[in-house]
C-alpha cells in the first residue's frame, strides 16, 4: 500500500494523467510545462519514479495510471484519520465541521453514506 503514498506534486501530476489517459508522453510533457512550469526532464523523472513505484505505466510512449484516483484518496484520508485523529471518525468530522456550514443537500448525502456504511 505504500505505493499509494503520493506527494503533492505527484498528485497534481497524476490528476493530469487520470484526466487525459492514455496520454502520449510528449503531450504530457507539454501539459506539465503549461500547468506546472516543469522542464521535460522533470516530467520524465516523475514518470520514471511513479512507474518504479507501480503507480503508472509508460509503454509505447503512452502513460496510463495503474492506480485509480479513488484508491489514492482513500489511502490518504485513512492516513490523515490515523495520524491526526487517532482513527476517530467522529473527531475528524467534528474538526471538519467546526467552523463550516453545509447545505441541506450535503447533509442528506452524508446521512445516506452513514446509513449505507452501517448496513
Amino acid at each position: 500500500m505504500e505505493q499509494l503514498k503520493i506527494f503533492d506534486a505527484e498528485y497534481r501530476f497524476m490528476c493530469l494523467v487520470w484526466e487525459k489517459e492514455p496520454v502520449n508522453s510528449t503531450e504530457l510533457v507539454k501539459l506539465c510545462q503549461g500547468e506546472f512550469g516543469w522542464k521535460k526532464s522533470t516530467t520524465y523523472s516523475v514518470i520514471k519514479r511513479l512507474s518504479e513505484r507501480g503507480v503508472l505505466k509508460n509503454e509505447n510512449a503512452f502513460v496510463t495510471a495503474l492506480v485509480k484516483r479513488k484508491q489514492v484518496q482513500k489511502f490518504e484520508s485513512e492516513q490523515v484519520l490515523e495520524k491526526t485523529f487517532d482513527n476517530s471518525l467522529p473527531s475528524f468530522v467534528a474538526a471538519f465541521l467546526q467552523d463550516k456550514k453545509i447545505t441541506q443537500d450535503e447533509a442528506e448525502q452524508i446521512k445516506k453514506m452513514i446509513e449505507e456504511a452501517t448496513k
